[in-house]
């Protein structure tokens, strides 16, 4: 019996969520994505000293070309080991502010496109508020294609479909986590709310045509992993890569697509910043997860203006 991971790759693309590139190496996925966290805690291997030195080369005391340049260097170095595409993030900073957002996201693909890689192997991560939604309908105008990140409710997801984003990236075990705090409960299989969730927006995407990529992310254990095989790709730590790898059990597919989704919906700004209100879970983990960026982001910052 081949291994769970191996079944699984027939039926979904595996993305690998870690900015290190040995362990991207070694469990071998099509994509990759990082963003300040995965980052910060790459700055720290000391195979990547080199690079934040050279980061900070000729870049005149702004830390936030800096860091553009670090995230685009370890960019580079996975894109050497996968065949598919990295994903890097604009500053979570600017999550509420178009125009930053465009410009930063101008300056990354300006970046990798001097060092010689093209548009076609990056996706633009960006949170996926009322804001960043715009940004990437924009940025996918131009040719440049996005990674809509941060993403909890449902709301979120038709707005995303409607701008035409590329990718979107559900978070399964952070919507995991909320409701089992808040309930006291523990869930498995199907019961699970980060699975359900995946499960919605999938159906919807695919009973109304929609062509925009489902990646469900950020798990918590290998069931939750397996109630979305069938999924159009799922990021996965290398860690639970590695127990996929390990586990030769039978895997089933869950997500297939059919026409049993909901119908077609379309959100305005009032609209959707209303369904967000009403989502206590997804408006508070939004928040949380784009506060915890930052502080990763100020805390990578730190760590390139001492080299400055």
């Amino acid at each position: 019996m081949t291994s769970k991971l191996e079944q699984l790759k027939k039926i979904t693309t595996v993305v690998a969520d870690t900015g290190d590139f040995d362990a991207i190496a070694r469990v071998k996925p099509v994509d990759a994505t990082t963003n300040p966290s995965l980052l910060l805690k790459a700055a720290a291997i000391p195979g990547y000293a080199e690079l934040l030195n050279a980061s900070v080369s000729d870049c005149k005391g702004d830390v936030g070309l800096a860091s553009d340049r670090f995230g685009v260097a370890v960019g580079q170095e996975i894109l050497k080991v996968i065949p598919g595409r990295i994903s890097t993030e604009v500053d979570a900073r600017l999550s509420f502010d178009t125009t930053a957002m465009l410009k930063r996201a101008h300056r990354l693909i300006d970046l990798y496109e001097t060092a010689g890689v093209g548009r076609d192997r990056v996706l633009i991560k960006i949170a996926s508020t009322w804001e960043g939604i715009r940004t990437a309908e924009q940025l996918e105008r131009e040719g440049i294609q996005t990674n809509l990140t941060l993403l909890f409710s449902f709301a979120q997801a038709v707005a995303c479909a409607d701008a035409g984003v590329f990718l979107i990236s559900p978070f399964v075990g952070r919507i995991y986590d909320w409701y089992k705090k808040a309930t006291g409960n523990d869930y498995t299989n199907a019961d699970d709310p980060g699975v359900q969730s995946v499960t919605r927006i999938y159906n919807y995407y695919k009973a109304n045509d929609y062509k925009t990529v489902v990646m469900g992310a950020s798990f918590r254990n290998l069931n939750q992993i397996e109630q979305l095989a069938g999924c159009d790709r799922l990021t996965i730590s290398p860690d639970l890569i590695e127990k996929l790898a390990a586990d030769t059990g039978k895997l089933e597919r869950k997500l297939s697509p059919s026409k049993t989704g909901e119908a077609r919906q379309s959100l305005n700004e009032a609209q959707f910043r209303w369904a967000s209100n009403e989502d206590a879970m997804a408006t508070e983990k939004l928040a949380e997860g784009i506060r915890q960026f930052a502080r990763d982001q100020e805390k990578l910052e730190a760590l390139l203006s001492a080299k400055l």
